[in-house]
């Protein structure tokens, strides 16, 4: 049955936008235009349906103040996604978040709620493994992460997945993933210039959000 409901209870939407985006000349990926509309547009837009409080994890919140959402920094000084993901983990009032980077336009709602239902006991993360891999930026945390994180952080090891030894993971394989995302478009991030051109080509197609 597919997760509808708004989650006010249990969960959390964090989007990171603290990445230097060095292939796109600095550019901020979160706004970049793609054509009428850009990525943090459809990532709230995605995230206001579903889910009471969205947090956006930035260094420069004055780039973001007009948006209805929390605002926070760092906790950690080391650069990674991981330190943007404490950051959105340690500030919800909710026991789970949903956590997406800034420059995945093509988010699938029903996706993104299936996840969501799914945030649950006894599993601390739950994650899609697409035939790319794992894919740590459209996935659900718990706060019971936090200790394994900021250790992980405290010793400079800031890859997200090494602190899945110590936590109870849920594995959404493809098959189930290409119900909810037939082409997997959500885990389609814009990373450099030819990245930019896919995304807005992609974008005439996909409805303005709203």
């Amino acid at each position: 049955m597919v997760f509808l409901a708004r989650a006010t209870a249990q969960i959390s939407g964090v989007i990171l936008a603290g990445g230097q985006s060095t292939r796109l000349n600095g550019a901020d990926k979160a706004r970049l235009s793609l054509g009428s509309w850009n990525s943090m547009e459809r990532i709230y837009s995605v995230f206001n349906s579903l889910f009471d409080e969205i947090i956006l994890v930035t260094n420069d919140p004055l780039r973001y103040v007009e948006w209805d959402l929390l605002l926070v920094t760092d906790v950690f000084d080391l650069r990674s996604s991981l330190t943007g993901l404490q950051a959105g983990l340690f500030s919800a009032t909710n026991p789970y978040v949903f956590c997406v980077a800034c420059d995945m336009p093509f988010i699938n709602r029903r996706a993104v709620a299936e996840m969501a239902g799914l945030a649950k006991d006894p599993w601390d993360v739950v994650i899609p493994e697409t035939p790319a891999g794992l894919e740590p930026l459209f996935a659900v945390y718990s706060k019971r992460c936090l200790p394994a994180f900021e250790r992980n952080l405290e010793r400079g090891r800031p890859k997200i997945q090494a602190a899945f030894k110590k936590l109870k993971v849920k594995k959404i394989g493809p098959a189930i993933l290409k119900t909810w995302d037939p082409e997997f478009e959500s885990f389609f991030n814009i990373n450099t210039p030819a990245d930019l051109e896919t995304a807005r080509r992609k974008a005439v197609r996909v409805k303005p959000p709203v």
